[in-house]
């Protein structure tokens, strides 16, 4: 029987093998309710796994970039390989894996909609064994995105710069296992998301910014559009995240220099009256 003893000594095993406290706390919850099920048939008497204790799981701190930051990224893409696509990212707030994973049928020119319905998800094996495959999106959560007109500009021309790499492989173009990607090597082969990782900082350094994760791109679009006017309900349907409230306290601090500024504007107001 799976008591809270060999329960435990199992999640510690598995700290010990350096598996990080999010993955142990996944399993734990795919055990848990494989135990819940065996209670309700009666299989056993007690879930075991509620008493256990998991490692705490410490959230990334958020590092958007500034505006400063911002303008010294876009002066160093010029021209570069990936410069779309990082453009794409950072006023989208798509996640590596959907942008690498995104599809022409995807992209709504029309109506100016991008359809968020997958992933390209690394292969399930490490140490370069496996293939990418298409993944369902993080909390299950298809979603439309709107994004300025600026975003869409920036697919039409990458559309056009496709179609003249296209033309000049050849035979040589090559789509492999997932045709129609928005985003490719000039051959037409999917990207990694290692790659991006890795060009990524090539083009920091070239900036001379500091190292930030690709990631990092996606909470500069969440504070861009906290700081335009978005309000949380909207910039978690755009995010993709499971809850409102997930949202916000993932992006208080932002919040809360709004609320200040506003009480500053307020004050600005009331001094023009008179009181």
């Amino acid at each position: 029987m799976l008591k809270a003893p060999v329960i435990q000594k199992f999640y510690n095993e598995l700290g010990k093998k350096g598996l990080s406290p999010k993955y142990i706390k996944n399993i734990h919850g795919v055990l848990h309710k494989a135990i819940e099920q065996a209670v309700l048939v009666e299989y056993t008497a007690k879930n075991y796994t509620s008493i256990c204790k998991l490692p705490k799981v410490v959230e990334k701190e958020v590092v958007p970039l500034n505006e400063e930051e911002q303008e010294r990224l876009f002066a160093a893409l010029k021209g570069e390989e990936f410069e779309d696509l990082i453009l794409v990212d950072i006023f989208t707030g798509l996640r590596c894996g959907e942008l690498i994973g995104l599809t022409w049928d995807c992209i709504d020119f029309d109506n100016g909609i991008i359809h968020v319905k997958k992933q390209l998800a690394p292969p399930r094996k490490k140490g370069g064994g496996g293939k990418c495959y298409w993944g369902t999106l993080k909390n299950n959560k298809t979603r439309d995105v709107y994004p300025a007109q600026f975003v869409m500009d920036v697919l039409k021309h990458h559309k056009a710069v496709q179609a003249a790499q296209k033309l000049a492989a050849g035979s040589l173009w090559d789509e492999g296992d997932f045709p129609g990607l928005v985003f490719t090597h000039p051959n037409g082969y999917h990207y990694i998301q290692p790659t991006i990782w890795k060009e990524f900082q090539k083009i920091l350094k070239k900036a001379g910014l500091a190292h930030h994760r690709v990631h990092d791109l996606r909470h500069t679009f969440a504070v861009n559009s906290l700081k335009a006017g978005d309000d949380v309900k909207t910039l978690q349907e755009n995010m993709g995240h499971f809850s409102a409230a997930f949202t916000l306290d993932r992006y208080g601090h932002v919040t809360k220099e709004m609320k200040k500024a506003s009480s500053e504007r307020m004050q600005k107001l009331i001094d023009r009256m008179s009181i």
